[in-house]
């Protein structure tokens, strides 16, 4: 096994997440969280996560039996091969815990993290030696999406990038790099660019914020769930493939560019959404969004990794 010995540092939402697919995977599992419950929350979280894991045909799912709980992020990870750090996306929480980790890391430990949209360069000032520190951002919630974006440069040792990779993909996930590092990495900003659009489009009374999902969930959102947007158009020019696409509905697409929205998210906007959300959820708890949206993409999935 590809590091058995794994520590978690920050048990949220994220934290959380990752332990419970850590733990699945038959790894032991340190979790640093300075809350007085975060153990009781980590536990109900691999309770509920454990039925989503079993599907995808992790046995171990639920299993605490390997956990180990500390308020101590030096004593989380003594001994660990492997270290996810998952705290708040505030630069000076994660310099502070890196200071405190860094003398008690063990030799060849590798440190992941899962910010969302901190630069690499900036989180290694945390470091007296940065080397074993990569970009492992997941998208949410990480037990369940493959997505894990990776990005190393020149201050990381050789071999980091590499054996990091091989560690998430013995997980099931599946690993895309950064050539560059921006703010937000890859999918955070196609997504935010996705999400401007789709809020000036309520604000500007085009349509509801109910029917503007229905519009991703029934029409791209289909599509983007099989291939990428570029992979997509290249299908659409035909035999010319690409370039056909590009020269035939270039033209127009400049026009849709031009036109698009540069909202702020206002108190006046975040009303409008909130609203917007109550109209189309129907009283729906968020447990009960959470559960649909995981039913739904397990079974896509399972149906992409199903073997012939």
């Amino acid at each position: 096994m590809i590091f058995p010995n794994t520590a978690i540092l920050g048990a949220g939402t994220i934290g959380m997440s990752w332990a419970a697919l850590f733990a699945a995977t038959g790894r032991k599992v340190a979790i640093y969280d300075p809350a007085p419950t975060a153990e009781a929350h980590v536990k109900h979280f691999f309770e509920t996560s454990a039925e989503t894991l079993r599907k995808l045909e992790w046995e171990q799912a639920g299993d605490t039996s390997g956990l180990r709980f500390t308020t101590d992020p030096a004593e989380a990870v003594a001994g660990a091969d492997f270290i996810q750090e998952s705290v708040p996306e505030r630069i000076a929480i994660k310099h502070d815990l890196y200071r405190a980790i860094e003398p008690a890391l063990a030799k060849g430990a590798i440190i992941g993290t899962s910010t969302s949209g901190l630069k690499l360069s900036e989180l290694q000032e945390g470091f007296e030696n940065p080397g074993r520190l990569v970009l492992a951002h997941p998208f949410n919630p990480p037990h369940l999406i493959p997505l894990v974006e990776m990005l190393a440069n020149d201050k990381t040792d050789a071999d980091v990038l590499d054996a990091a990779q091989g560690f998430y993909e013995s997980l099931g996930k599946v690993c895309v790099r950064l050539h560059k590092e921006v703010p937000g990495h890859i999918a955070n900003r196609l997504q935010a660019a996705i999400w401007r659009e789709a809020i000036n489009l309520a604000v500007e009374g085009v349509a509801s914020v109910g029917d503007i999902d229905k519009a991703v969930t029934y029409g791209p959102g289909l599509r983007w769930a099989a291939m990428g947007p570029t992979c997509l158009f290249h299908l659409g020019g035909g035999e010319g493939g690409i370039r056909a696409f590009c020269d035939h509905l270039g033209p127009a697409l400049k026009t849709w560019w031009d036109d698009l929205g540069h909202p702020d998210l206002t108190p006046a906007v975040v009303d409008t959404l909130e609203a917007g959300i109550r109209e189309e959820t129907h009283g729906q708890s968020l447990e009960e969004l959470a559960a649909r949206r995981d039913d739904l993409v397990l079974s896509y999935i399972r149906k992409l990794t199903a073997k012939d």
